[in-house]
């Protein structure tokens, strides 16, 4: 058994003050992406972790990768037939969140999912290299395989099938659109007195600012 209490860090990088953000959540969300990316220290700076409740009416969360957002929302991009397609399917209430330890700072937004346009999955897919183009082939994501060996021995027969050819999307492959209700950033502070601010998305499409206590 090991005794984790003594794992501590003082935060003390920044701040996040009322007088110093935008009226809209996804700016500031882009203000803080490039300070992550240009200050380094984060091998991904998209890398986020996507939380659902499962059919199963358990909670599962999983990193993936942020491909897109806009003043619309944040885009990542998976199989619709896996666990976690069906689950965000079945119930498109979700969360998503971003953990940038460099800049001692979280992002965590509540939102509702929606798949992207056909013509918007499709783009994506096609910008892919070909390898993960066929990997989506591929995998029958979430399902039970024998082994190791059946992926690649699958991967080689369709980089065969598509030696000289392109590779279209299949139907069960594609985007969701997380259309975001609540997103709250978070910045360490020194004696765990953090700033947490939250945006929330009111009935008339205006956002509100609220200051929550650490």
């Amino acid at each position: 058994m090991s005794d984790l209490s003594n794992y501590r860090k003082s935060y003390e990088k920044s701040e996040l003050l009322e007088t110093n953000v935008p009226e809209d959540p996804i700016n500031l969300f882009h203000r803080w992406f490039h300070e992550v990316e240009d200050f380094g220290g984060v091998d991904e700076v998209n890398a986020m972790t996507v939380a659902s409740i499962g059919l199963d009416g358990f909670p599962k969360s999983r990193v993936v990768l942020l491909k897109k957002y806009n003043e619309e929302g944040f885009i990542f991009y998976t199989n619709y037939q896996s666990e976690k397609g069906k689950a965000i399917l079945e119930n498109p209430n979700i969360c998503l969140s971003f953990f940038w330890h460099s800049m001692e700072r979280q992002v965590i937004i509540k939102g509702i999912a929606e798949k992207t346009s056909t013509i918007d999955s499709d783009n994506y897919f096609a910008s892919r290299p070909k390898g993960s183009q066929l990997g989506a082939l591929v995998s029958a994501q979430s399902d039970v395989i024998p082994n190791r060996e059946y992926l690649e021995s699958k991967l080689k027969e369709l980089e065969l099938q598509y030696e000289g050819k392109e590779v279209a999307r299949p139907d069960f492959w594609g985007g969701f659109l997380v259309r975001p209700v609540a997103v709250e950033f978070w910045q360490g502070r020194p004696n765990r007195l953090h700033d947490r601010l939250r945006y929330t998305l009111s009935e008339n499409f205006e956002w509100t600012i609220d200051r929550l206590s650490p």
